[in-house]
């Protein structure tokens, strides 16, 4: 087996040669041919100006190298894609995919004996895991860790939960033009992701989860020196892979880490966009996403870490009350604790070192929840025959089972420019319905679900609605929001055939939703639909591959010749 250096040589017909160019052109880096015989780490960078979230990444860099270099590995930084939220248009999700086939092609074409991939707003860390388990080489996921909370008025604040909230108060005309600007350079006091259990913090429990990132490295705030010695500390684990040339993603990612990963989503609160990530992730692999059984495992597994949207703390609370492995700890036999970890070591071991801490409140114990069942519901009916799914936890008790009238808005765009038009025939107990944000239809399945309560309604007391769509919604969101609802209305699913005035149900407790037209005049609806066709934006490049290979929510939103075994 070729190894360091001599893998995956670029193709001259003659390997002599290939390896005699490659060593020629990376010596002139200035390195010796003792330090280019030792296995390699590669090392990925998503740092970019355009990304905030990652803004200590390149510290992390000096340190996974200094722990390489320190165990008698060489390490290689190597840049990927950087996707940042809040800069990515039309939405992250849609260049997701494309990140995934851009890290795991150049962990394929470079040589390396192990990778660590280092990522944390939200769509890079499932990116670099779909691509970790596709090229299934030894790998160590770094989250880059949580921001730490800031300040305003004498209260805590945390984006992007107290974003929205404190937004929403701007449109109600709580706060005015000079505070919500004071607001805005609080609210992000540092580098790092959303210190909520937003996606980015979900996406690092789940990876902690599945074992594939070294204890406590979701939960350390992003400044802290003990997220730098963690990096250190990986940069060791990985070395040690390069030299044993294993585990390998393959080799432990079980049908039981996976489970485990789902009762930690479950139990954390978290984000809905976890659920389409990890079913992604799942895909890549011989393990599937089974979503009655998630559901399952959702009334089953309580949720116990009190962390904003569902409760009050943030992640560095979280943080500092022990973590992930305290949270498995509590969740007892809920969590399969021999399932393997990178290191070796298993789950049960981990959890065995596990902190306590006196008094601490973020993380409660099985008979003392903060919810109790999991943060994430399965719906079906007529309106979502392949699912669609709810955050209950951070949605309005009284409004789980609830019947009202359909408000139609046929495209975010539309929605923008309507919602709030004093004319329009809105009152709270209405269902705001938002169609042609899916995968296909908006495209890139925006975070769009969170429909901002209209603002005659909002100025009126408002905080809640029934709110339903075939787009996602970002972890740190609350309210009562059915999302994912699949199939998606632009490959005519039955969000197209909803009209204003129609009556819809809401049922969380029998995990149905229902659209209260009968079926004759559904079929007439779906008679009269115009046929599909090509958009304009979908004729050319990335946009074609895109719009003709995206798989819908309940496969992971991947495209559709990524899978396992690809096109099938």
């Amino acid at each position: 087996m070729t190894d360091g250096l001599r893998k995956g040589l670029a193709s001259y017909g003659d390997a002599g040669f290939s390896l005699f160019l490659r060593k020629a052109f990376i010596k002139a880096m200035g390195y010796s041919d003792d330090a280019l015989d030792r296995p390699i780490v590669g090392i990925t960078n998503t740092y970019s100006d355009y990304n905030p979230c990652h803004g200590n990444v390149p510290q992390i860099l000096e340190a996974v190298k200094r722990g390489v270099m320190l165990s008698g590995a060489m390490p290689f930084v190597f840049p990927t894609i950087s996707i940042a939220e809040s800069f990515s248009h039309p939405t992250s999700m849609y260049v997701r995919n494309l990140m995934a086939m851009d890290t795991e092609e150049m962990i394929r074409a470079q040589p390396m004996d192990a990778v660590v991939v280092i990522g944390g707003c939200d769509k890079t860390l499932p990116a670099q895991i779909m691509a970790a388990v596709s090229a299934d080489l030894p790998t160590v996921v770094i989250p880059v860790g949580p921001m730490v909370v800031g300040h305003h008025k004498g209260e805590v604040l945390g984006a992007c939960t107290d974003c929205r909230r404190l937004w929403g108060k701007y449109r109600a005309g709580e706060i005015d033009d000079v505070e919500i600007e004071a607001v805005n350079g609080r609210l992000a006091p540092s580098v790092g992701t959303c210190m909520v259990m937003g996606t980015a913090s979900t996406m690092a429990c789940i990876t902690e989860a599945l074992g594939l990132s070294l204890p406590m490295s979701a939960t350390i705030p992003a400044p802290h020196a003990e997220r730098f010695r963690s990096a250190e500390a990986s940069g060791r684990v990985a070395a040690a892979m390069a030299k044993a040339k294993g585990p390998k993603p393959s080799e432990f990612l079980t049908a039981s880490s996976f489970r485990n990963a789902q009762v930690v989503l479950q139990a954390i609160g978290g984000s809905t966009n976890g659920l389409i990530h990890l079913t992604a992730i799942q895909h890549r692999t011989r393990h599937k996403v089974d979503l009655d059984a998630f559901d399952k495992l959702g009334r089953e597994v309580p949720v116990l870490v009190d962390l904003k949207p569902s409760g009050d703390h943030y992640m560095e609370h979280f943080h500092h009350a022990g973590g992930v492995p305290k949270l498995m700890k509590q969740l007892g036999d809920l969590i399969d604790l021999d399932a393997k970890t990178i290191t070796g070591a298993t789950l049960r071991e981990v959890v065995a070192q596990a902190e306590e801490v006196p008094g601490q409140d973020a993380i409660r114990g099985k008979t003392n929840p903060i919810k109790p069942e999991g943060a994430l519901a399965i719906l079906y009916g007529n309106l979502a025959p392949r699912g669609a799914v709810i955050k209950h936890s951070a949605a309005s008790p009284k409004l789980l089972q609830h019947t009202g009238r359909a408000v139609v808005f046929e495209s975010v765009e539309d929605m923008t420019n309507r919602v709030d038009d004093p004319d329009l025939d809105v009152n709270a107990d209405d269902v705001l319905v938002l169609r042609n944000a899916g995968p296909k239809g908006a495209p890139g399945m925006p975070e769009a679900g969170y429909l901002p309560i209209p603002k005659k309604l909002a100025r009126g007391g408002v905080k809640d609605m029934v709110r339903i769509s075939d787009a996602r919604m970002s972890g740190t969101a609350f309210g009562t929001i059915v999302l994912h609802i699949t199939p998606e209305s632009a490959v005519g699913g039955p969000l197209a055939l909803v009209k204003n005035g129609d009556m819809i149900r809401l049922d969380v407790d029998k995990r149905r939703i229902e659209l209260l037209v009968d079926e004759a005049e559904l079929k007439k609806r779906f008679a009269a639909q115009a046929p599909a066709k090509t958009p304009d934006w979908a004729k050319r490049g990335y946009a074609w591959l895109f719009n003709e290979t995206i798989l819908q929510a309940d496969e992971g939103c991947d495209f559709d010749f990524m899978r396992e075994n690809g096109k099938g």
